[in-house]
Order: structure tokens, then C-alpha cells, then sequence
């Protein structure tokens, strides 16, 4: 008999004992042998690290227990507190403090009348605690579900019994618990899954899925987290009910797509995503990269798709922000389409026609506006930049200052776009044979392309030194015309050709002399 079964047959089965009520935290668990043992040391989370960073938290618990119920910290907070005593990165204590109770929600607001209590949901038993220095603190009744439609139960009965409310839960690590004292509560083998990185259902894994098809992107999202496996049971189980993924929100498929391109192996969850039956229902456009050849002489590492898995293998190592990993993702998705359109000749055009797919996908997956934008430009030019170097030096600071942001330090706080789009292009070439040889060149430009902006001006500095209304004041009207002059003021000035308003006047009245501006061309 493992160890889990030891516990739930303890505590729910002929072997269980029912403990007195208690205001000493984790003793009645303690007498119903539940209280996690002999687990290399790991039966204790730092309980006063969260009470450091999160002070409520401690009254909370302590106000419960003293009115007579049970009160414990689950879910993240435990799971967190023993990867980081695993020496793991991860943030701990988290910024979202989860506590369940066998508290109802009137003897919660009786509990807590000096403060503001709101129903965050309150059918389901969940509060929200107000605390003194105003951080909001969620309290849930111990509850359990059942009547599920795949996306959320049909049936919610609160309970007084923390074993009903960790059997519903989705994951074993998920399913910890810990009392006030941080001695942790184990009742289905989360611990020793958590120390074997092994991502396993609770109970019966097609249960658990058919309950909220969601989870089966939860489980690749924690396998991706502590860097660990998906149980083989649990596998099977996320393959068999893979294409009902479909009947989730975008939304929610977005926020747990966005959560798992935040990790270190976003590869690791896109791989398991594709062999798990997943790809083709969330994002068919990257599944379509499937055997769309490349030249081998520039990618010998394989097909599309081959070459867009190792980008983000390689993205793992150092781009942190998921929006641009999942323009690392979808920076090739125009390819099969541009190659059907050429019969097959040849991928021109595949950046702009996979900037409209990574738009539509950006607005499928209900990112915000700002962050499809920011996709889209992302994506629209992560082959442009390859020519920055035989761009003129207007030109290059133009490209670099798109989305100067006026920040002040490093270079890629002020121009975020410009070096966010060198990241994708450093993933692009290290997953080819290109290599270092394909950006290194260009990250040189850049830097001598900033210390030229810091030596003479910005474009920001380039549109005070003169605009649009200062050329109208010398007859121009608003027009192609106004336009085209400005455009090669800016260049003249941002090469440093010119310096100050009058010298931007001064040339304004030779090309407007001149009566057509674009015979002109920029240097």
C-alpha cells in the first residue's frame, strides 16, 4: 500500500479515527496521521516568510482557529514553500496566498466583522478579506464539486472536511496543505510527486479532465514549472481528451498558453502540447509548419516547425517576456502559406503574411491590444532587421527608435521594440546555421547606432527640432508634399547633417524651392 493510500484509507476509510475539534492548528491532523513524515525533511513550509511578506495572513488563520475551525494555507503557497527548500527557482512566498477553512462564509463575515468582507464567491464558498493596510486576502470554505460540463461544476456543496476539498483539486502538488505552524497536510502523494517532479492527477485522471478540459494544459503548465514529467496515466488521459480543449474560452486557453511561454521550458510544454493531441485545436497555424521544407543549406536542422521548436528551445535560455517567446513561436507561421502562393519556389512574403496570422492569433487568444500590436510588429519584422547594417544612418535610427518609450538606462529599457525584436532575431539565428554570424553584426550596428543617438539626437529630438508645423508656416500645405520633405529633414537631421532649427529651416526652403520634394533622396 503506498503512502497515499495509507492516508486517504486513514482518514476516510475503517481505519480512520474522527478527532476532536481543536485551536492547536495541525494536532487534530497530527492524531488522524495525515501530517506529512519522512519525507526528506519535508514536512515544514517557512510559514514565517509568508507571514513577513504577507502580515494578515497569520490573523486570518490564528482568528479561525481560535473561533473553532480548521484554517490552512493550500495550493501554490505550499507547493512553492517546498520547491524553494528543493532549492528550486520559483518565488516564494507568492504574491497570491490561497486559505481554506471549514469556516462558512456567515461565520467567516461573523469572524472578520471588523473588517470588509466581499462575496468574491460566495455560492462557492470563496471570500475576499480586507486586511488593514488594504491587500485583499481569499478565503475559501472547504467545498466539494461535482456535475461538471467540462468547464465548471453544475453542483457545489460546502463541506467541514479538508479531504473532500483536496479530492477535488486537480494535480497531486496542488493538493497540499499546510497548518499554521507551516507543517504540511498530505493526503494524496504531492510530495513525493513535487521531489520526483512528477506532474499526476488527483484520483482518476479522466475525471479530473472531464471535470475542466482546461487542467490538461494546467498539468503541461506544471511540468513546465518544476521542469519535471507528466505521469504516464495522467498522459494518456490529457491525449484522450485533447481535442475537447476546443470547448474552452479562448481566453482561459490563452492565459494558461501566455503562463507556460513565461517558463524556462516553454519548449518542453509546446513538445508535450503537440504530442498530447493539443496543437492542432489551439494553434492549428503553427501544427500547419509540419513538413514545409527549408533551404538546408540555411537550415539544416530541419522543416519549419523543426527550426520554430528549437527557436524556442533557445528562447528559453534568455527571453523572459512571454509576448515576444510567442513571437519567437509564430515568427515563420507565413512560410507554408508564402510557399503555396509561389508554387512552391520560394517563402517571399512570409513575414507579412505572418503578421496577419499572428494578429488574428493575438486577437483569438484575447491578448490585449497593446501586446498584438507588439506581436504583430514583432513578427512583421524579424527579417528586416537582418539589413539594418546597410540601412543609412537615419534610416537605422528611425528603426531603432520605434517605440522609444523616453525611459531612462540601458538601451533596451528606452527602445524596447528594437531590442525585443533582436532577441527573436538572436532565437531565429542560434536555431540555424546562421548562428552568431547572423546577429552579432547586427548587434554591433545597434550599439553604434545608440551611441550616435546619444551623440546627436534621438527622433524624438528630431521632431523638436523641427515638424510638420513649422513647414506649413512656410507655405506647405498639409499634404504628400509636407510629408515627404519632413520625412527627409528628419533622416538629414537624425544622420547628423542637421543640428538646429535653423539649419532644418534653411533646408526646408531649398527643397520647397526645388517645388518637388520627391526628386530628393534621403541620404
Amino acid at each position: 500500500m503506498s503512502y497515499a493510500q495509507w492516508v486517504l484509507e486513514c482518514h476516510y476509510g475503517r481505519r480512520r479515527r474522527t478527532p476532536s475539534r481543536t485551536n492547536a492548528g495541525c494536532s487534530e491532523y497530527k492524531r488522524a496521521g495525515i501530517v506529512v513524515r519522512a519525507m526528506g525533511g519535508l514536512d515544514q513550509i517557512d510559514v514565517a516568510a509568508v507571514t513577513s511578506a504577507h502580515q494578515y495572513v497569520g490573523v486570518i488563520l490564528l482568528r479561525l482557529q481560535q473561533a473553532g475551525h480548521d484554517a490552512v494555507l493550500i495550493g501554490g503557497v505550499v507547493r512553492d514553500g517546498l520547491q524553494a527548500q528543493l532549492e528550486r527557482p520559483v518565488l516564494f512566498p507568492p504574491t497570491d496566498i490561497d486559505i481554506a477553512t471549514s469556516a462558512s462564509p456567515d461565520e467567516i463575515r461573523e469572524i472578520f466583522s471588523d473588517r470588509q468582507v466581499v462575496g468574491l464567491g460566495e455560492a462557492f464558498g470563496v471570500m475576499l478579506i480586507v486586511a488593514p493596510d488594504g491587500q485583499a486576502y481569499e478565503v475559501a470554505t472547504f467545498r466539494t464539486e461535482g456535475e461538471y460540463d467540462g468547464r465548471r461544476p453544475g453542483r457545489v456543496e460546502l463541506v467541514r472536511d479538508l479531504g473532500g476539498d483536496v479530492l477535488r483539486r486537480d494535480l497531486t502538488i496542488n493538493g497540499l496543505a499546510a497548518t499554521a505552524d507551516g507543517t504540511v497536510i498530505d493526503l494524496v502523494g504531492g510530495v513525493d510527486d513535487l521531489v520526483a517532479r512528477r506532474i499526476r492527477a488527483i484520483g482518476d485522471p479522466m475525471n479530473r479532465f472531464a471535470e475542466d478540459y482546461l487542467r490538461m494544459l494546467r498539468a503541461i503548465r506544471f511540468a513546465c514549472q518544476v521542469d519535471g514529467q507528466i505521469d504516464d496515466d495522467t498522459a494518456a488521459a490529457i491525449a484522450f481528451g485533447a481535442s475537447n480543449i476546443a470547448t474552452i474560452s479562448k481566453e482561459r486557453i490563452g492565459e494558461e498558453l501566455m503562463r507556460i511561454l513565461g517558463t524556462r521550458s516553454a519548449a518542453k510544454g509546446l513538445t508535450l502540447i503537440d504530442e498530447l493531441g493539443l496543437l492542432v485545436p489551439i494553434l492549428p497555424e503553427v501544427a500547419a509548419c509540419k513538413g514545409t521544407p527549408q533551404p538546408e543549406e540555411y537550415h539544416p536542422e530541419g522543416d519549419v516547425f523543426v527550426h520554430t521548436m528549437a527557436a524556442v528551445h533557445v528562447a528559453d535560455g534568455f527571453i523572459h517576456d512571454p509576448i515576444v517567446k510567442l513571437a519567437v513561436l509564430l515568427h515563420d507561421i507565413g512560410k507554408p502559406t508564402a510557399l503555396q502562393r509561389t508554387g512552391g519556389e520560394n517563402m517571399g512574403g512570409h513575414c507579412a503574411i505572418g503578421a496577419r496570422m499572428a494578429k488574428d492569433i493575438g486577437r483569438r487568444l484575447r491578448l490585449s491590444r497593446q501586446d498584438v500590436l507588439r506581436l504583430h510588429y514583432l513578427v512583421r519584422h524579424h527579417m528586416r532587421i537582418a539589413d539594418f547594417p546597410k540601412m543609412g544612418r537615419g534610416k537605422q535610427v528611425r528603426f531603432v527608435s520605434e517605440g522609444e518609450n523616453g525611459a531612462e538606462g540601458s538601451p533596451s529599457s528606452r527602445f524596447p521594440l528594437f531590442f525585443q525584436l533582436l532577441q527573436v532575431l538572436v532565437a531565429d539565428c542560434e536555431a540555424s546555421a546562421h548562428r552568431s554570424s547572423g546577429w552579432a553584426p547586427i548587434l554591433n550596428e545597434t550599439l553604434d547606432v545608440i551611441e550616435h543617438i546619444d551623440l546627436v539626437c534621438g527622433l524624438q529630438r528630431a521632431h523638436e527640432i523641427i515638424d510638420g508645423h513649422a513647414l506649413m508656416a512656410l507655405g506647405i500645405a498639409p499634404g504628400p508634399q509636407l510629408g515627404a520633405i519632413l520625412g527627409i529633414l528628419h533622416d538629414r537631421v537624425l544622420s547628423g547633417q542637421i543640428k538646429t532649427h535653423e539649419e532644418a529651416i534653411e533646408a526646408a526652403r531649398k527643397l520647397i524651392a526645388a517645388q518637388d520634394a520627391e526628386t530628393y533622396d534621403s541620404p
